[in-house]
């Protein structure tokens, strides 16, 4: 070896060393840099106090304790200091939690209830694995696999955990149906969770879409709702987001730019370690032009209030019904060593004429959630001069320059009153307990043939009539359940009841769309759009 390269070589362990310390100090400057400055609750090199404290229960409390619920408690305690949407999602609510928004499920395809300690199929996914089999609305399960689950008071959520599981894979199944025991053999598959539960026109120009969330398969089916009314002859729209609690805000971006037209703005995000992104219009829409109504209430949150707010902001269309939740707060998901998640709030957005809709809140979440009582309670579900909002900053639409508000959710332009009728007491049992939806199931599968007269479900919606012999019937059933007053109904309860049984008997036939053209036909959101429209 030649001499100079000896003395090159004398120096490799200095040089190794220093470019050892440059990158340890270049990696500790990018961690502090990228956020991860406090990511010790003391230094690197120790326990923090929250685990030293776990770590002497364990060992040294008197009784045994549930270490993973204590961990989940002092989790969920840092968190209610933050806001009230930033949670721990624990690794056995993860699953299910993430199946929402994902579009899809593996399993076999069914939905049931329990009645009498027995498993009951009310719905069977078309073209789905137990559609294939051979499975009906009406089937009672017996056995899954070697499982016994009728008359064993098993759980709901045990029938899921033994009908779910990966795609492919076989589940054997017995059911009862009518004196019979038929036994199945199901293959498993991808099951879709519609985001969309109905789609239809409602008038021979006005078309109807209800979005129950913003899930990841939404704008697709939001786009293949959209052209087939465009084909059976579409003019105007109403898209109905009440109850609809959000979800990704890319797909209530996408399915606001099929109304707005050039580059205009949807929505923006900005936090303290989140810069501002803006969220513009990038194509062409479908439905640009043209009367639309966007339907509300206080269920409706976060991506979904993007939507109407966005409507709302550039004058395109009216915005009907109750205010709305109040929900300007942006999630990300980040997922845990231990097999959970944690959703962190990074951002506020903020709709087009500058406001935040998201409403105050304070370090007590039951309060937050709660406040749709509170509202009730205070007069605003029923008289809109009830309502006030936090934020004293005036904001104007950008196309007319109306008054907007911010700091409390979006105020519709039409105030609708809530049906208060649907409020009283024997009302309210009858929900809760699911006695009229129990009852309409029952007498369909004991009538199925009754109701093969009509075609289609809006055959059934203009024709179909609850008898007072019928409605007798529900009177001596919800009696046989405890529900006192049923005998003595007044005019409003009995319409009522009339309308939701015949509702649950049209989702028997053709599920959500079924149910939602009869419970539209009285409605009146719904009637009150149809008058903006001039119908």
């Amino acid at each position: 070896m030649s001499e100079p390269k000896k003395k090159i070589k004398v120096f490799y362990p200095l040089l190794f060393s220093m470019f050892l310390a440059i990158g340890v100090f270049l990696g500790f400057r990018l961690r502090d840099l990228q956020g991860y400055k406090h990511a010790f609750i003391l230094s690197p090199g120790r326990e923090s106090t929250i685990q030293e404290i776990l770590n002497l229960t364990r060992m040294k409390y008197v009784d045994s304790v549930n270490e993973r619920a204590l961990k989940n408690d002092a989790v969920q305690a840092i968190l209610a200091h933050l806001d009230p949407h930033s949670t721990y999602i624990p690794p056995a609510d993860l699953a299910q939690v993430n199946e929402s928004l994902g579009g899809s499920f593996q399993g076999i395809g069914v939905e049931y209830i329990m009645l009498k300690d027995t498993i009951n199929i009310t719905d069977v996914i078309p073209g789905g694995p137990s559609a294939l089999a051979g499975l009906e609305i009406g089937d009672k399960f017996l056995k899954v696999n070697d499982s016994l689950v009728a008359g064993v008071h098993i759980t709901t959520g045990r029938i899921k955990d033994l009908l779910r599981g990966p795609k492919g894979s076989k589940v054997n199944i017995s059911v009862l149906r009518g004196d019979k025991i038929l036994p199945f053999s199901i293959t498993r598959a991808l099951i879709p969770l519609p985001s969309i539960d109905a789609a239809y026109m409602i008038t021979p120009d006005i078309g109807y879409i209800r979005i129950n969330r913003f899930a990841a398969n939404t704008y697709p089916e939001f786009m293949e709702a959209m052209l087939k009314l465009q084909k059976d002859g579409l003019k105007k729209l109403i898209v109905d987001l009440r109850q609809n609690s959000g979800g990704y805000l890319d797909a209530a971006v996408n399915v606001a730019d099929e109304f707005l037209s050039d580059n205009k703005l949807i929505v923006y995000t900005q936090g303290k370690h989140y810069p501002r992104t803006d969220y513009t219009c990038s194509k062409p829409g479908v439905f640009e032009k043209g009367p639309l109504a966007i339907l509300v209430d206080g269920g409706t949150a976060s991506a979904s209030e993007i939507l109407a707010g966005a409507v709302q902001d550039w004058d395109r269309g009216t915005i009907i019904g109750r205010r709305t939740f109040g929900k300007g707060l942006v999630q990300e998901q980040y997922n845990l060593d231990d097999g959970g998640a944690l959703r962190l709030t990074v951002a506020r957005y903020y709709i087009p004429s500058g406001r935040s809709i998201q409403r105050p809140y304070t370090g007590n979440r039951s309060a937050y959630f709660d406040d749709i009582i509170e509202r009730y309670v205070h007069g605003e579900l029923t008289h809109a001069d009830s309502i006030h909002f936090e934020d004293t900053v005036h904001y104007y639409t950008k196309i007319k320059h109306r008054r907007v508000y911010g700091g409390g959710g979006i105020m519709p332009d039409i105030f609708v009153p809530i049906d208060t009728t649907r409020l009283d007491t024997v009302m309210l049992l009858l929900y809760s307990g699911s006695t009229i939806f129990d009852f309409a199931f029952q007498y369909y599968n004991q009538h199925k043939d009754d109701f093969k007269v009509y075609n289609t479900a809006e055959d059934f919606a203009k024709n179909y009539k609850v008898t007072p012999e019928l409605l007798h019937s529900f009177q001596l059933y919800a009696a046989g359940r405890g529900i006192s007053n049923i005998k003595h109904l007044n005019a409003a309860d009995e319409r009522e009841i009339i309308l939701r049984m015949k509702a649950y008997l049209a989702r028997e036939i053709w599920q959500l769309k079924g149910y939602y053209m009869v419970m539209n036909r009285n409605d009146n959101v719904v009637e009150k759009a149809l008058q903006e429209m001039g119908e």
